[in-house]
């Protein structure tokens, strides 16, 4: 009988998990721990026998050693608790693994931390050189506003700076004269004085294209992979074992293809396919729908590491930048804040109702799952409206639809997506990060609506549980976190970042939280029957965690980590917690 240590991270050469010669007999075994099956019954059991890439037996200790022999390669976890693999909702890998490459991303929390940051870069750079913050955001500073155009000038007086928040960011005068935007530039992105009618320096997405940044550096396709790998080693020590890449193409694809291929894949991936394809040019609906003709794949194309995802689209703009399509105005408080002047500003929006019910019904009709980046209320209840009709002429109710983001759900549209079965692809700890200030900004009634996760799961609602990871290396302090005990706890505690308890009606428990990131993002990837529990003929995608997450203090929730994970059988990541016996 072999036993398994994790002393310096890799797989014992020696402890091979291929198949043993008599079939009635495990690879591999774990013992003595507690299985959190999360199986229907949310049933707990103590012993895991594997078999190639599956679980065989899931039962007692005596159980599961009566299928142990000389080949069997046995794990003792010593009382830990056992899970089935996360699977993580919605995330960017490829770009957050290329993001801190160069040179590290600062977590800055006031804008005396942003602008001592941006004055080392004026030191370390030549004048006219760019300084740009990727997925920068205002709204999560101390002071919740923006740094002004004369503290950005100050700092850096001969350099270009440009914060970018996706849908929106700030420049300073360098970064104007070097794009040669003036009062007289016209374009609808450019924030102006009111008085004076001078740029702020505040501009939103459409202003972005206006700008002379440098080039993105170029990396190699095996630059991009290996960055890529290391990424999802990170996921890896989370108890990650399964991804949804929030969008890609087919060049992404097979770059994942290619990872499976070389042996360097660890965890398994649903790819959303976003359209248009290409993000640098505008493209009509028709253009659009015709790109999606040519391609000669489908949601669920692939095979159990690498499958086509949804066909994504983005809706509408971003909560942080103030363009997310509401329900009605963003208000005087978010005037102030963002900057823009019409007091009836809603956000933007890019598609309207009929070219997102031709949009919805191809996907309906071609054998696509459909997924739509959308962050406000009103595009929320826009993307119903359109479902609605289109289900009643195509049931939609198997199809798995998916808002991504959404984040404002009143009790309306809640029922409104149960009716239909739509999914929440939800982002825990944009609650965590981001409560307080739509508190704020929105007031609190207003506000009330964000995240609602027990009412969700009270009215049947499937929740997804995910990210939204786009840039930096840290699990907790990346822009937007991606340790999923961090959403788990946010989830279950409603604690914000500053302390507070955010309508704590909404806190749903330990169990359901686990149910998001396992079985729920399972099935939307229409893969429930194969992975989401630890149960015999499933994938053997499995982690051991460090803490107890039933029966923990709830605050040490967040600092869960995996101590042992594994996918389909192989040991993926390990730490030096369990012990050579």
């Amino acid at each position: 009988m072999k036993r398994w240590t994790a002393i310096d991270n890799r797989i014992n050469e020696n402890s091979a998990l291929g198949l043993v010669e008599d079939p009635g007999f495990a690879d591999v075994v774990i013992l003595n721990g507690k299985v959190l099956t999360i199986d229907e019954n949310f049933t707990i059991a103590d012993s895991i026998a594997i078999k190639a890439d599956r679980i065989v037996k899931v039962g007692t200790q005596a159980e599961i050693r009566n299928l142990i022999n000389i080949d069997t390669t046995v794990i003792d976890v010593e009382g830990r608790t056992v899970i089935p693999g996360l699977i993580e909702a919605h995330l960017h890998p490829e770009q957050a693994s290329l993001s801190e490459l160069e040179a590290e991303i600062p977590v800055v929390k006031t804008i005396d931390e942003l602008l001592q940051w941006i004055k080392k870069q004026t030191e370390l750079k030549s004048e006219n050189d760019w300084i740009i913050f990727p997925k920068f955001f205002y709204t999560r500073l101390k002071e919740l506003r923006p740094p002004t155009l004369k503290e950005l000038d100050d700092v850096a007086p001969g350099n270009p700076v440009f914060l970018n928040g996706s849908f929106g960011g700030i420049i300073n005068s360098a970064a104007m004269s070097i794009s040669n935007i003036t009062e007289n530039t016209s374009d609808e992105g450019i924030m102006k004085d009111p008085f004076s009618d001078q740029p702020t320096g505040i501009i939103s997405r459409s202003a972005i294209k206006l700008l002379k940044t440098p080039p993105d550096k170029i990396y190699s396709e095996k630059e991009k992979a290996a960055a890529l790998a290391t990424m999802l080693n990170r996921y890896n020590r989370y108890g990650i074992t399964s991804i949804c890449s929030g969008a890609g193409d087919m060049q992404t694809f097979n770059m994942y293809r290619e990872l499976k291929k070389t042996g360097e894949l660890t965890c398994r991936v649903f790819l959303n396919i976003r359209f248009p394809l290409d993000l640098r040019h505008s493209v009509s609906v028709d253009e659009m729908l015709d790109s999606v003709n040519k391609m000669d794949v489908k949601t669920g194309d692939g095979d159990e590491w690498v499958k086509i995802g949804a066909l994504k689209i983005i809706l509408d703009g971003g909560i942080l930048t103030g363009t997310a399509y509401m329900r009605e105005p963003w208000g005087q408080r978010a005037q102030e804040v963002f900057g823009f002047e019409d007091s009836d500003f809603r956000g933007i929006i890019n598609y309207n109702f009929d070219e997102l019910e031709r949009i919805v019904t191809k996907a309906a009709t071609s054998g696509w799952k459909f997924a739509a980046h959308c962050t406000g209320g009103g595009g929320v209840d826009l993307l119903l409206d359109v479902f609605e009709k289109v289900d009643k002429t195509i049931p939609l109710s198997d199809k798995r639809f998916a808002i991504i983001h959404g984040n404002f759900f009143t009790q309306e549209s809640i029922t409104r997506m149960r009716e239909i079965g739509i999914y929440a692809d939800a982002q825990a700890a944009w609650l965590y990060k981001d409560a307080d200030a739509f508190s704020d900004i929105l007031g609190q009634e207003r506000a009330s609506h964000f995240l609602p996760f027990r009412s969700m799961i009270d009215k049947d609602i499937m929740v997804n549980g995910g990210s939204d990871h786009m840039v930096k290396f840290d699990a907790n302090l990346s822009v937007n976190p991606f340790n999923p005990f961090l959403g788990m706890w946010c989830m279950i505690t409603r604690t914000t970042e500053h302390g507070n308890v955010f309508h704590p009606n909404e806190i749903i428990t330990r169990e359901e939280a686990l149910r998001i990131y396992t079985m729920n993002n399972a099935y939307a990837t229409f893969e429930e029957d194969i992975k989401g529990s630890i149960e015999a003929g499933k994938l053997a995608d499995i982690a051991v965690l460090s803490h107890d997450i039933l029966a923990c203090p709830a605050d040490q929730i967040r600092d869960i980590e995996s101590v042992l994970t594994m996918v389909g059988g192989k040991v993926v990541y390990a730490n030096e917690a369990i012990k050579l016996k």
